[in-house]
């Protein structure tokens, strides 16, 4: 007998097509990015329109001295930030260049450091009217990898990873195997 088929029929993709959050103004913004990557054919809008759709581990928040750090070089220094997820203040700098800088969310810290400093701090919806395409634009994400959960991740030999552990005094899981005065250190 044969083979009636080479593919599953119904293979669900494992992207989402949506935002799971019922936040009515990620769902707008979703609308009116997936028009603009619709018509515009710019990929720009492809890749924050896939980033609106991410769950809220996925969208790290970015500190205004990551931002800093990202607009140093000459060639990016005169671009729109843009940041699909929170932009946060960082109190260890002192000076921040004057920019423009486009997200979801700013805390009243990191938009009073933009502000002071002469740069302006707009939403998504507005950075739409301004560019459109994306030129003229610098997108920045956060670290994933900085959750302590993250620690605990592919667990096995050699690896430093951390156990996961109920208790976490000096008996528990920290001398056979862990330091080297006791027996050997893996």
């Amino acid at each position: 007998m044969g083979r009636d088929h080479f593919k599953k029929p119904h293979e669900k993709s494992s992207h989402r097509s949506a935002p799971k959050s019922d936040n009515v103004y990620l769902a707008s913004l979703s609308k009116l990015y997936s028009f603009l990557a619709r018509r515009t054919g710019a990929s720009f809008n492809k890749v924050i329109l896939r980033q609106l759709f991410l769950s809220k581990i996925n969208k790290p928040p970015v500190s205004v001295s990551r931002i800093a750090r990202a607009l140093k070089p000459e060639v990016s220094a005169n671009k729109i930030v843009v940041v699909v997820g929170t932009v946060t203040d960082d109190v260890r700098i002192h000076a921040f260049p004057k920019a423009t800088v486009a997200a979801l969310k700013f805390t009243k810290g990191a938009k009073a450091t933009i502000l002071k400093n002469g740069g302006e701090a707009i939403t998504l919806d507005e950075l739409a009217l301004r560019a459109p395409t994306g030129k003229n634009t610098l997108i920045l994400r956060g670290p994933r990898n900085s959750r302590e959960a993250v620690r605990h991740f592919g667990m096995g030999p050699h690896k430093n990873k951390a156990p996961k552990v109920q208790s976490k005094g000096r008996k528990f899981e920290r001398a056979r195997g862990k330091r080297r005065s006791r027996g050997f250190k893996v």
